[in-house]
């Protein structure tokens, strides 16, 4: 089944909200940005399922709405960040698509494919940074595109550092990058990198082929899933579980069975599996799959 990306589709609003709980304002503000960034990675769950079940995701928004509002279900930064753009554009923003490069734990040298999709979100002149599908970095509030400013969230500390000749956000040389900063504990570390490129249905259409069917894609070889809380973050990492409390202090524990990996991922993540889901064990160099017997 071919899908069209630029498909028109309408999103039911009210039952978005209802999804993520919010009742607030829906006046073009940066607090309404703000609280529904907040709400919506409180709600919505970054997860890659559906790539480890080999299911193909399709970026219609249509199709987005059908599994993140309705189904229940979360998604990768392509769904995420897709479903919050059409959200803002029906409540009014200016927003603007753009691409990007995930750089954290990545060392310096390597160059990440640009298979990311962040929001710019214009409002009374000036540009918000939304990004709600980085996993468990995904911003709890937008951040203002402004350089070397520290900026603090609900859950962490960000900022924006440049490298290149960048005179303005406007003005830039063609090898100037943004990149996006998180602080934990005493260190700063790369999120994401990017140049303000415009990313068009088309080239998130393509970029979202690579991460849910290449085989080489990061997310066909481990389970991933994240959650913001009130003021922590839950992560799963295959069997490996992790709460954060507001202090940045963690806890941890690995999950022991299938059974309880369902059960983690019904009860935190708000995601419900059929009985029948069973996760692999790690092989032929991938960490984690999934089968529904």
């Amino acid at each position: 089944m071919s899908i069209d990306p630029h498909k028109q589709h309408s999103l039911d609003v009210d039952a978005y909200f209802k999804r993520i709980g919010y009742d607030g304002s829906r006046e073009t503000t940066i607090e309404t940005l703000h609280q529904i960034v907040g709400f919506h990675t409180r709600a919505i769950p970054f997860e890659n399922i559906d790539v480890l079940l080999e299911r193909r995701i399709f970026m219609d928004p249509a199709s987005i709405e059908k599994k993140l509002v309705g189904g229940g279900r979360g998604g990768y930064c392509f769904e995420q960040n897709t479903l919050l753009q059409h959200l803002l554009v029906a409540l009014g923003f200016d927003v603007t698509p753009i691409s990007a490069r995930v750089r954290y734990q990545k060392p310096k040298g390597f160059i990440p494919p640009r298979s990311h999709l962040c929001l710019i979100v214009k409002i009374d002149d000036e540009d918000w940074l939304a990004d709600v599908g980085i996993g468990g970095l995904s911003l709890t509030s937008a951040i203002r595109l402004i350089l070397n400013d520290t900026q603090a969230t609900p859950h962490d500390i960000r900022r924006l550092v440049s490298a290149g000749d960048w005179t303005g956000l406007g003005q830039r040389a063609p090898d100037a990058v943004i990149y996006h900063q998180v602080r934990l504990g005493d260190e700063w570390e790369d999120v994401a990198e990017f140049t303000l490129e415009r990313m068009h249905a088309i080239d998130v259409e393509m970029a979202n082929w690579y991460t849910n069917m290449h085989p080489r894609s990061h997310f066909r070889d481990r389970l991933t899933v994240a959650r913001a809380t009130v003021d922590g973050r839950l992560t799963l990492i295959n069997r490996e579980f992790k709460r954060r409390g507001p202090d940045g202090s963690t806890e941890s524990r690995t999950l022991t069975d299938d059974a309880e990996l369902l059960q983690v991922l019904a009860q935190e993540f708000g995601i419900s599996l059929p009985p029948s889901t069973r996760f692999q064990e790690p092989s032929h160099g991938r960490n984690a799959s999934l089968s529904i017997e």
